[in-house]
């Protein structure tokens, strides 16, 4: 039994969603998302909650079962409040700023990185050392992040590089004499 599958989606204020088929729709403030649903998952709106439930016992369907459920409430979550992604960036020189819509990003290399992010993502840089990625889709949200933090990732010895904002580096010794 799917602890996560079990419990029903309620639709907060501002958020409609009708289900057609496998096809779950979420309209709300900041937007409208779909996700098609694996058939092997059923997909029910009653009472103003989103309830989904296995086909059958299969180990298949029991293991799509949770994932789904997740994958709707994200969909939910996201045209009501959205998600956003921090990035620090640590070293010496190392620095972003928005050209446009492009991202300029200089992070030690002989020239700087430009990003274009993709539709419906919104990058902005409150200051120099910080990115603040945010949009509707978490999956989206999540791979422009680990995108930016692939072009320079954090280094072990100086802490350099482009990290997460929550994220901790753990933290070698250097060599001893």
């Amino acid at each position: 039994m799917s602890r996560i599958g079990k419990k029903p989606i309620p639709l907060p204020d501002g958020v409609t969603a009708t289900v057609e088929g496998q096809t779950v729709t979420a309209k709300g403030p900041k937007g409208e998302l779909r996700f098609v649903v694996n058939d092997e998952v059923l997909v029910k709106l009653e009472n103003g909650a989103i309830t989904v439930d296995p086909r059958d016992e299969s180990k298949g369907a029991r293991s799509k079962w949770g994932m789904s459920r997740s994958q709707i409430a994200n969909i939910i979550n996201g045209v009501k409040q959205g998600f956003e992604k921090r990035l620090e960036i640590n070293g010496v020189g190392y620095r972003a700023a928005m050209q446009g819509k492009t991202l300029q990003l200089s992070l030690g290399y002989s020239h700087d990185v430009n990003y274009n992010p993709p539709e419906g993502i919104t990058i902005t840089v409150p200051k120099p050392t910080e990115i603040v990625v945010s949009g509707i889709d978490k999956q989206a949200v999540g791979q422009v992040a680990a995108e930016i933090r692939k072009f320079r990732g954090p280094e072990p010895y100086k802490g350099k590089g482009v990290k997460y904002a929550d994220e901790t580096i753990v933290r070698k010794e250097g060599k001893k004499k």
